[in-house]
């Protein structure tokens, strides 16, 4: 991911715990389309699928955690390998929780399917939405895995696009609880999905501007988008 180093081990210890970030992506992409599938069919079995994969990102998750401790306690890294290992901390922690999300949205349609609401509202207008935040997530690992800060940068300038997504959707909802008041309990749980949904995508985001903390030294999580592409050039 980055220059070689004299220890060609630690070059080696970078590269595997950076694979593991990939493989811990991959694992969380599988869960979000595991768990929007469940959604679009009422799928109660795939949704205990997702929760299944749940243990196993919790489990790589921790592993990870482990081999960042070594390679901390035994290199003692210093400049962008201290700033590296940092970042794929907060990487996998984010990553860990988009699972969460993911985890969240199966459990939230087996209650939908249990409470005999599924169908009634307009569940299928979240798949643009989440197909938008399952993008940026995919884009935030392939700038990961090339150290990209032009990529991080695209990423967090098209977060409002899911943000958009996100507010029209909580519109629409409004109407349908203001038309038939009995639809109130299946529209609130929809608009528990819609956040999952949106908080997806502020993972990935977050993931982005690790990535330009990375390569650049820069802290820009506060900053505005200007400011954040004149630090990423």
């Amino acid at each position: 991911m980055q220059d070689k180093h004299l220890s060609s081990q630690f070059d080696h210890e970078l590269n595997q715990v950076s694979s593991h970030v990939l493989e811990l992506g991959g694992m969380v992409e599988m869960q979000i389309r595991q768990a929007m599938y469940a959604l679009a069919e009422f799928s109660a079995e795939v949704a205990d699928q997702v929760e299944e994969t749940e243990r196993r990102v919790n489990a790589l998750e921790l592993d990870i955690d482990r081999e960042l401790s070594t390679i901390i306690a035994r290199r003692q890294p210093t400049a962008i390998d201290l700033r590296l290992l940092l970042a794929i901390s907060k990487t996998t922690a984010n990553l860990e929780r988009v699972g969460d999300e993911a985890a969240k949205i199966a459990r939230m349609v087996k209650r939908i399917i249990e409470s005999g609401n599924a169908r009634v509202l307009p569940s299928g207008e979240l798949r643009i939405a989440a197909d938008l935040a399952a993008q940026q997530l995919r884009k935030a690992l392939d700038a990961f895995a090339r150290l990209s800060a032009e990529e991080a940068v695209a990423i967090i300038r098209d977060d409002d696009q899911v943000d958009r997504e996100f507010d029209g959707f909580v519109r629409k909802l409004i109407t349908y609880m203001m038309e038939d008041p009995r639809t109130i309990s299946a529209s609130l749980d929809l608009l528990t999905l819609a956040k999952a949904i949106e908080r997806i995508g502020d993972h990935a985001k977050n993931i982005a501007e690790f990535i330009i903390y990375i390569v650049k030294g820069a802290d820009v999580r506060h900053s505005g988008l200007e400011n954040v592409e004149s630090v990423a050039r």
